[in-house]
């Protein structure tokens, strides 16, 4: 099954890993917290943090340097805690210099590389809108320590 961002094989996103839920891709299911944060203004003011993670963890809707620039953003906001304007403000300023940053292939000619996460969007989903700040929180944590991990590894 392919969607807008991802593609999915056996049950599972060929990309994060994460298995289908109730019937839903992953794509599908990021779909469900962008509609939650709706309900709670504390929810939606970790948009930053949902939008990254699930971002990071499909690479292939970003060339290389605008891939680059988001595991780099992403990192340092959190690294040094930086408030959302703060992080919007930095993003215009990166993003600036760089060329592309959207992949301008289309979906089905895109590479994409299975990548092993310790947290997906399967993960926040299941816990539902009742436990997703707390699993943004979780999934933001996971992943800055899966990034550090991903790079001693290619060191």
């Amino acid at each position: 099954m392919v969607d807008n961002d991802t593609v999915m094989e056996n049950g599972k996103c060929i990309e994060c890993g994460a298995k289908e839920a109730e019937g839903l891709s992953c794509y599908e299911m990021f779909q469900f917290p962008l509609v939650w944060e709706h309900n709670d203004p504390r929810l939606y003011a970790l948009h930053f943090w949902l939008v990254s993670c699930y971002m990071i963890q499909h690479p292939s809707n970003y060339t290389e340097e605008g891939y680059r620039l988001l595991v780099k953003l992403f990192s340092e906001a959190y690294d040094h805690n930086w408030d959302t304007s703060y992080i919007l403000k930095k993003n215009r300023e990166l993003a600036s210099k760089v060329g592309k940053i959207v992949n301008p292939l289309p979906s089905g000619k895109r590479k994409r590389i299975l990548r092993k996460w310790s947290m997906t969007i399967e993960d926040l989903y299941i816990g539902g809108e009742e436990n997703a700040i707390n699993g943004i929180k979780k999934w933001r944590e996971a992943l800055r320590a899966d990034i550090d991990k991903q790079n001693k590894g290619s060191k």
